[in-house]
């Protein structure tokens, strides 16, 4: 297939490649263009799976490879056998991507690859660090690839499923810093978006455990068509199913607001662990 600008030009610098596919649209993109461009021969994917990871971003990175041929390796990069990580720091980040990297270096093929794009760059990203102390390369960023030219980028090559996927980043990112990373809890935060995406047909769900209780976050667009009797109503039911998934766990306060990205970070200077 036809290369995509500059982007095609520092894929095909590298002589074998290792793409870390999480299930976003990111890396998602770049493991199809990869795969194209440069044949099964030169590159391979990896995901990686642990509680952090929503079952539907597996589902779909297996679907993706079964459709187009890839070498896929899902494998269990370990972080939660950190307990740096499980402690929740401001820089979980960090210790996750650590984990995973290694585990890239120990299995790939030439090169490691991240979806990471110039957008990533004007935030606090602590699994950038990771990635620099563990020399993965991030082609979206050599190439000058943000957010949008990715979007664009999975149009063109035929994925307008890809094109349009919300991000999404992992599930632990929902939990308040310094609150331990729990399975259980990982995995109610997942059933509660999965349920609301579905009764709603919510573009963003975000469901923040806090030290103050539950906050579930949706767009603005699906927020404005819940009036004062909806918005009790689905807080009620919220209520509900998380006190049915939790057992033992009665009168969670449950808030319901506008999405906010970030919303469950301390800043970065504040419970850092090094």
């Amino acid at each position: 297939m036809a290369e995509f600008g500059r982007l095609g030009e520092v894929l095909r610098g590298y002589a074998r490649a290792t793409v870390a596919v999480s299930g976003g649209v990111d890396s998602m993109t770049l493991a199809s263009f990869a795969r194209r461009l440069l044949g099964g021969g030169r590159v391979r994917m990896v995901h990686a799976v642990s509680p952090a990871v929503p079952p539907a971003a597996t589902d779909r990175v297996r679907a993706r490879a079964a459709a187009e041929g890839w070498r896929l390796e899902v494998v269990d990069a370990g972080e939660f056998a950190d307990e740096r990580y499980r402690a929740n720091p401001v820089n979980r980040c960090f210790f996750c991507k650590s984990n995973l990297y290694r585990t890239l270096g120990m299995i790939s093929e030439g090169v490691a690859l991240s979806g990471a794009n110039t957008d990533d760059l004007g935030d606090y990203r602590p699994g950038l660090e990771a990635a620099a102390a563990n020399g993965v390369r991030h082609p979206y960023v050599e190439a000058g690839f943000a957010k949008a030219d990715v979007r664009a980028l999975a149009r063109r090559l035929g994925l307008p499923e890809l094109a349009v996927l919300p991000a999404s980043p992992c599930l632990s990112s929902r939990v308040e810093t310094g609150i331990r990373i729990e399975p259980d809890t990982l995995h109610l935060i997942d059933r509660v978006e999965v349920w609301l995406r579905e009764a709603l047909a919510a573009e963003t769900v975000r469901c923040r455990v806090r030290r103050a209780g539950i906050v579930i976050e949706l767009d603005p667009a699906t927020l404005g068509r819940l009036d004062g009797a909806g918005r009790a109503a689905l807080i009620a039911e919220a209520g509900r199913r998380i006190r049915g998934l939790v057992p033992g766990v009665d009168g969670v306060p449950v808030q319901l607001t506008a999405y906010r990205r970030g919303s469950a970070f301390v800043g970065a200077g504040k419970t850092r662990v090094a």
